[in-house]
């Protein structure tokens, strides 16, 4: 059988991982100002956690993983970006299934994601505007490698409960919704749901 993947996506995924970890000056506003608080707890969990910083006794990879893990949880919306992914197959899911869907989604994400975070080594950002829309915004961002090219990265966010939360990233026009959208109603139109589901919870969904 073979496994989902993103078609080249984790460079992508790459970049996408080290911007949300990298800070620079920002041109000041609501989405802009969250979004660098956000960011910079998840960045002060790196380096707090850093093998530079641990000593003699070395880390302790698991911990250093869950840690991560919890400072970036209020980062994301993350039913929003599960329902979104789904796209029309949401609408058929009981409420049960996609409470179900919205944890295995999050833990897909998080396999990619937080193994990707390790790898964060001083690369910066620009943030360049935001942009809202009653409780829809969107930041618009360059990431600067390191030999000074320039990549737009796109967070586009939603207000719920008072709190802004990010349920998509573009990344040189490529979105991750819409990356997961295609695959996903690929396997479910050619399988089942259910078959999805089993899929990414038997770690089956390439991350690398």
């Amino acid at each position: 059988m073979a496994k989902l993947n993103l078609r080249g996506g984790w460079r992508w995924l790459s970049i996408v991982v080290i911007v949300l970890v990298a800070t620079s000056g920002a041109q000041a506003g609501p989405l802009t100002d969250q979004l660098k608080d956000d960011l910079g707890r998840v960045f002060r969990v790196i380096e707090e956690t850093s093998v530079a910083r641990a000593g003699a006794d070395g880390i302790d990879v698991a911990a250093r993983r869950d840690a991560i893990r919890i400072a970036a949880a209020p980062f994301f919306d993350w039913r929003e970006m599960a329902s979104r992914s789904l796209a029309r197959h949401w609408q058929a899911r009981t409420e049960t299934e996609r409470a179900e869907f919205v944890q295995v989604f999050g833990e897909l994400v998080h396999r990619a994601y937080i193994s990707q975070l390790e790898r964060y080594s001083g690369e910066s950002i620009r943030y360049l505007s935001e942009r809202i829309e009653g409780d829809l915004g969107v930041v618009s961002t360059r990431f600067v490698t390191k030999q000074a090219q320039e990549i737009p990265v796109d967070y586009r966010l939603l207000s719920r409960g008072g709190r802004w939360r990010v349920y998509d990233v573009s990344v040189e026009g490529v979105s991750l919704v819409n990356n997961y959208r295609s695959q996903f109603d690929k396997v479910i139109r050619s399988s089942s749901y259910p078959e999805l589901v089993k899929r990414i919870t038997d770690k089956e969904f390439a991350s690398r």
